[in-house]
């Protein structure tokens, strides 16, 4: 595996597993399966894609194919997290409460059933604008260190001959 792929995996991964302090920071429960969850701060998305484009960055330069591609590739990702997807758990949100509303026109008793139910449309689905900036914040900052701390190998110093 490349280390480039190695950097925005592992991006990806912190950024999931450190929703679960933060989760628990404003819950005051852990709950592990934050780990799985999409949405949330930080975006993993954007840590993920943040990460490749920095690596590529530093290791490519700037005005590389790979950069453009990887920058054009993240802006798409990072719109899609907090704009679409967004907007997709809001309509959710509406739509449960508006099953709510009919069940309390239909006589039924206020039970909260709907928090309980397993068909309950999952709600957090897309991303705040600030948790977008934070994954991308946060995958930069790993990207810069995947460079610091795990320096090129001469694996490939064959490809320098060419």
């Amino acid at each position: 595996m490349n280390k480039a792929l190695k950097i925005a995996l592992s991006a990806i991964m912190l950024a999931q597993f450190i929703k679960i302090p933060i989760k628990y920071v404003r819950t005051g429960r852990w709950e592990w399966t934050t780990f799985f969850e999409t949405g949330g701060m930080p975006s993993s998305h954007s840590a993920g894609v943040s990460a490749l484009a920095t690596f590529i960055a530093i290791k490519r330069g700037f005005r590389t194919i790979d950069f453009a591609l990887s920058s054009i590739f993240g802006l798409i990702v990072m719109y899609d997290a907090q704009g679409v997807r967004r907007q997709t758990g809001e309509i959710t949100l509406a739509v449960n409460d508006l099953a709510e509303k009919l069940d309390k026109l239909e006589g039924k008793p206020d039970e909260n059933v709907h928090d309980k139910i397993e068909k309950r449309l999952k709600e957090r689905l897309g991303h705040q604008p600030e948790e977008v900036i934070g994954g991308a914040l946060f995958g930069v900052l790993l990207g810069i260190l995947g460079i610091l701390f795990f320096p090129r190998t001469r694996k490939n110093d064959w490809l320098e001959k060419l």
